[in-house]
């Protein structure tokens, strides 16, 4: 079992999700790619952090909160292409094996989450 790190308890790994946004816009046209880009830099604004190209990604501390997320990208969602959003544990997220070239990295951690009290 984690440990959260801020508040040391345990933390199951099966609350904590990641919301994945993954796409195909087309960009043949110069309004194409500025609708892509703009769709690009929305996901960057509401905490998505870039995997690959076209595969966001953004932690969410509950399947509650990332569905507030959801909604927030299917209101900005572009006329033309497709976009997937899909919902991991962190744990299932833990278990991805990442290889860049022919070395395997860890997955990436998700970000601190800060307390107020």
């Amino acid at each position: 079992m984690a440990i959260d790190r801020l508040t040391a308890t345990p933390n199951s790994g099966y609350k904590a999700v990641w919301l994945f946004a993954m796409f195909d816009l087309p960009v043949l046209t110069k309004p194409q790619r500025k609708e892509a880009t703009r769709f690009r830099k929305h996901l960057l604004a509401e905490g998505f952090c870039m995997l690959q190209f076209s595969v966001y990604a953004r932690h969410c501390p509950t399947e509650e909160a990332s569905e507030v997320y959801r909604s927030r990208v299917s209101a900005e969602l572009p006329a033309e292409g497709q976009v997937r959003l899909l919902s991991v544990t962190d744990r299932q997220f833990g278990k991805m094996t990442v290889f860049v070239g022919k070395s395997v990295e860890p997955p990436e951690e998700p970000p601190v989450q800060l307390m107020l009290f």
